[in-house]
């Protein structure tokens, strides 16, 4: 029997990952490296509901898993040492755990790398253990185009507009992974489980004082806490100052359905501690009217549903970001990036950047990358 290894947290375990050891253990005997509790919260920044020792417990107890043991490594290739000392045949992958950094490192060490495409047993629903916790109503926010434009630095040399989506908590995404998940552990600070009902704008301006108080040295972009709180897909205008002077929302069916099939997010890694996307920055007049440009331009795309010009948009929307902040980006984004671009027709990364999601348009799938839910009003 070929070996197959598969690694994860398996917190609060569920059906949905009863079928992914299902699934994996069709290939051959299955072998589960389980994160321990330190690593889940480095990267997940939260406690794990079953310590360590308890999901190890009732992972080694399922009947398809012949072996499971706690990760001896940290960070997200915390079963570095288990996976040579085990020497699997196989590497098996949720789409969302995939990422580019295990993909190679299964090329280096000659072992398949096969990725899941989520399929729930029989008749079940799917299931994530994001959806079981209490506070995944909480939504993330991605930003399409004019990041750093909510930045006064950048729009008081040209105003222009920052295009948000906020999106349904579907994954559990890492912490520091540019999906706002600073912002999100601060709303969920104030409001537990979800956004309260009330005027969206008074809401957003709280969370925005609340994360940013008197005396803060670096000032949270408020797009971050806008693109939590407001629904659906807005355009915020901005001119210099951290608030933006006009919001223009879309909660058109029609054109949230559209934008949903286009968007394809495709792992990274989360952003390391000493990441500093503001060194050797070079931002001047010319480069942020390219940014306010290319944002107007993704807008005026989206409301036309004209997706090879809003995938245009969205790439020069990225390239006048990096040409002001170099350190949004490594070789090893790019090394990602190129596997994929003559697939798609734009691109950009998750929030600032140095990690976290590559964000591409396209209208046809890509492979192993995951699709995100447009939130369309209140959850309740």
């Amino acid at each position: 029997m070929k070996k197959v290894f598969v690694s994860g947290c398996y917190d609060m375990l569920h059906s949905g990952h009863v079928a992914f050891f299902e699934e994996a253990a069709t290939y051959g005997d299955l072998y589960v490296g389980i994160g321990s509790d330190k690593t889940v919260n480095e990267l997940k920044a939260r406690k794990t509901v079953n310590n360590e020792q308890e999901r190890l417990y009732m992972v080694s107890s399922l009947k398809s898993v012949k072996e499971a043991w706690i990760n001896s490594g940290s960070g997200l290739i915390d079963f570095m040492d288990d996976i040579k000392a085990l020497k699997p045949d196989i590497f098996f992958v949720n789409s969302d755990g995939h990422s580019a950094l295990k993909e190679q490192l299964c090329k280096e060490l000659g072992i398949e790398y096969i990725v899941s495409k989520r399929v729930p047993h029989g008749d079940l629903p799917i299931r994530s253990t994001t959806a079981l916790r209490e506070e995944c109503h909480i939504p993330y926010r991605i930003d399409l185009s004019g990041g750093w434009l909510d930045q006064p630095n950048v729009s008081s040399l040209c105003a222009g507009p920052v295009l948000t989506i906020s999106i349904e908590p579907d994954y559990e995404f890492n912490d520091r992974s540019g999906m706002s998940t600073s912002s999100r552990k601060k709303a969920i600070e104030l409001w537990q489980v979800d956004i309260p009902a009330g005027d969206k704008k008074k809401l957003a301006m709280t969370l925005f004082c609340f994360e940013n108080p008197p005396g803060t040295k670096y000032v949270s972009g408020s797009q971050d806490s806008l693109g939590i709180v407001m629904p659906g897909l807005n355009r915020l205008h901005y001119d210099g100052s951290f608030w933006p002077s006009e919001i223009e929302s879309i909660l058109d069916e029609d054109i949230l359905g559209w934008l949903e099939k286009r968007l394809w997010l495709v792992p990274l890694y989360p952003r390391h501690d000493d990441y500093d996307v503001l060194s050797d920055t070079n931002i001047t007049a010319e480069k942020a009217k390219k940014l306010s440009d290319a944002a107007i331009n993704a807008w005026d795309a989206l409301k036309r549903k004209d997706t090879e010009s809003f995938g245009k948009a969205v790439r020069e929307s990225f390239e006048a970001q990096i040409t002001m902040y170099p350190h949004m980006v490594s070789e090893d984004i790019f090394k990602v990036l190129n596997e994929y671009k003559d697939k798609a027709l734009g691109w950009k990364l998750s929030g600032a950047g140095g990690g976290g999601y590559l964000i591409f348009v396209s209208e046809t799938p890509l492979e192993n990358a995951i699709q995100i839910r447009i939130r369309r009003g209140d959850s309740y």
